[in-house]
């Protein structure tokens, strides 16, 4: 398969280049400046600059934007509703990193964000990433999927190769009563679901 990877700079960029070339498909990153990652591929170019044309050939193309300042935020949706707009109509599926804190923990719909427990710093990037979960469900022009990490994802985490694609809107737990995943898990739970070519407009938690 051809996978463009944007952000591919970035902690989860780079390890879903990597995990996506050593299954043996064709990797490109897209990336602001110089690439940092094992993609010998590169498009150099601002995520709201990329084109039909930068894209096109493309089987799927991975989302890893990400940004913490608050006024950065909006760019989360504001970046999801360009590449819409760039990929409607194709075949090509968009796959983005999200979050987890707009996982739901009860029959009333809250979500995790809006728990006592969830920390107040996280509050901002959680909500601006449910926001951007929100404005892909009223997209239907183009195939997205939104794979949320768990709610405990570990950058420095080992790589085990082992993972769950749970497709619910639920926030769950494992048989030990966690929601964790490492960084490297991810990236290999990100190219099975992108292999399976399923979940077209759902939200799926990748979790161990």
């Amino acid at each position: 398969m051809k996978i463009a990877v944007i952000a591919a700079n970035g902690k989860a960029g780079q390890l879903i280049v990597k995990e996506a070339q050593a299954a043996g498909h064709e990797v490109t990153a897209i990336v602001r400046g110089e690439n940092r990652s094992a993609a010998t591929n590169v498009i150099t170019r601002d995520i709201m600059d990329i084109t039909a044309e930068d894209l096109a050939g493309f089987d799927a193309v991975v989302d890893a934007f990400g940004t913490v300042t608050p006024e950065t935020l909006p760019l989360h949706t504001k970046s999801v509703a360009h590449l819409g707009d760039v990929l409607a109509g194709s075949d090509a599926r968009l796959y983005v990193v999200g979050g987890a804190g707009s996982m739901v923990v009860d029959d009333k719909g809250t979500k995790l964000l809006e728990t006592p427990e969830f920390p107040d710093m996280f509050v901002p990037l959680a909500s601006a990433q449910s926001e951007q979960l929100d404005y892909l469900r009223t997209r239907g022009d183009f195939n997205w999927t939104f794979v949320s990490p768990a709610a405990e994802f570990d950058a420095e985490g080992e790589r085990t190769g082992a993972f769950e694609i749970i497709e619910s809107d639920a926030f769950t737990v494992d048989a030990n009563g966690n929601n964790e995943i490492s960084y490297a898990d991810y990236a290999v739970g990100m190219v099975a679901l992108i292999e399976a070519g399923s979940n077209n407009h759902k939200r799926v938690n990748i979790r161990h």
